[in-house]
C-alpha cells in the first residue's frame, strides 16, 4: 500500500509547497474525522486521496465558521470567507493552506468549482436554520445546504461533471443520511437550541419540541416517531444503492461502505431507541470494520490500469 509520500506522487503532486499544503489537510481530515479519513485512505485510489482529503479539509473548515456564536456574527464571518474563496478561484492565488489545496485539486478536477460555489452559496441557510416547521421546510433545506455540501465530495468520484442522475441518486441518499442525523444528533441539538426533526411531524406523533428533554424519558409518541423515521430513512438507504453503478468501477468499494455504514448507524440508533435524547448512537464497531476490510479486500480485485490487480489508497 502506497504511503502518503507515495500518495502525492501518484496524484501528480510534485511541488513541495503544494505537497506541505495537502499533508496539512490530511492532518487535518485525520483528526477531526478519522473514521472517514481511514474509509478514504483505504479505499479510494492513491492518485484521488489528496483531492477528497483537501475538498472535505475545506468543508471542516468552513463549518467552523459557522458552527458557534451569534447568527450575525457568524453571517458576517461567511461573507469574509466567500469574499476569500471567490478571490483565490478567481486568481488561482491563495494565503493559506486549505485554499491552496483546493486550487490544486480543482485543477485536477475541474467540477469540482461549480460545487464549492454551491456549498457557500447554501451555507447561510444554515447559520439561519434551527428548526423546522414544516417537512417543506425540511426538504429546502436539504436542496440548499445538504445536497450541495455532500456533492462538494461527491463530485469527486465521478469523471467530469455530474449527471442529472448522478445528482438525484446523490439527493436521495443525503435525504436519508440527514434525517439520519438529525435523528441521531437530538439530544446535542436540542441542547444547542437547534431540532432537526419539522414541527408537524411531531405534532402528528402528539409530541411538542418543549417535551423533548434529555434525562427526563421519553414522552408518549417518541418510540412510534423513531419507528416512522427509521423506515424512511431504511427505505432511502436502499434507493441509494443505485449510486454505485453510477460511479468508476475503482470508487464502488468507497461508495458501498458509505452507504453499509450508514446502515449500522440506523440499526444502532434504532436499538438504542428512546435514550437517543440522552445521547447519539454509534454504529457496531467490529461490524464497520467487517465493511472496510471487506470493501478494502474488494480493491484488490479491480483491474489496474496496467491490467494487474489495484489497490486503495492505503494507511500509513
Amino acid at each position: 500500500m502506497p504511503t502518503w509520500p507515495k500518495t502525492l506522487d501518484r496524484a501528480g503532486i510534485t511541488d513541495p509547497a503544494l505537497r506541505r499544503d495537502h499533508s496539512a489537510q490530511r492532518a487535518l481530515v485525520a483528526r477531526f474525522a478519522r473514521a472517514e479519513y481511514t474509509a478514504v485512505r483505504l479505499l479510494l485510489p492513491a492518485p484521488l486521496v489528496p483531492d477528497v482529503l483537501a475538498a472535505t479539509a475545506f468543508m471542516h473548515h468552513s463549518d467552523n465558521l459557522i458552527d458557534r456564536g451569534p447568527a450575525d456574527e457568524r453571517i458576517a464571518a461567511l461573507a469574509d470567507w466567500e469574499s476569500r474563496v471567490h478571490a483565490a478561484l478567481k486568481t488561482g492565488e491563495a494565503d493559506r493552506p486549505v485554499l491552496r489545496a483546493l486550487l490544486d485539486a480543482a485543477t485536477r478536477r475541474p467540477q469540482l468549482r461549480d460545487r464549492v460555489e454551491d456549498f457557500l452559496s447554501g451555507a447561510p441557510l444554515e447559520v439561519r436554520t434551527t428548526g423546522f416547521a414544516t417537512e417543506h421546510d425540511l426538504q429546502q433545506y436539504i436542496d440548499g445546504y445538504s445536497l450541495p455540501a455532500f456533492l462538494l465530495i461527491a463530485c469527486l468520484l465521478v469523471d467530469g461533471a455530474p449527471t442529472d442522475r448522478f445528482v438525484a441518486g446523490c439527493r436521495t441518499f443525503i435525504e436519508a443520511g440527514q434525517r439520519l442525523d438529525f435523528l441521531n444528533d437530538l439530544s446535542e441539538d436540542l441542547a444547542e437550541g437547534r431540532l432537526g426533526l419539522p414541527e408537524e411531524l411531531l405534532a402528528r406523533h402528539g409530541l411538542t419540541r418543549a417535551g423533548l428533554t434529555p434525562g427526563e424519558g421519553a414522552p408518549d409518541g417518541f418510540r412510534a416517531l423513531l419507528g416512522d423515521q427509521a423506515r424512511q430513512i431504511r427505505t432511502g438507504l436502499r434507493a441509494s444503492y443505485g449510486l454505485v453503478d453510477l460511479v468508476p468501477a475503482r470508487n464502488r468499494p468507497f461508495v458501498r461502505a458509505l452507504l453499509s455504514i450508514q446502515g449500522l448507524t440506523l440499526r444502532a440508533a434504532a436499538r438504542k431507541g428512546a435514550a437517543l435524547l440522552d445521547g447519539s448512537a454509534r454504529p457496531n464497531t467490529a461490524a464497520a470494520l467487517r465493511v472496510l476490510a471487506r470493501e478494502y479486500a474488494a480493491t484488490h480485485r479491480l483491474p489496474a490500469p496496467g491490467g494487474s490487480t489495484g489497490t486503495g489508497g492505503g494507511t500509513d
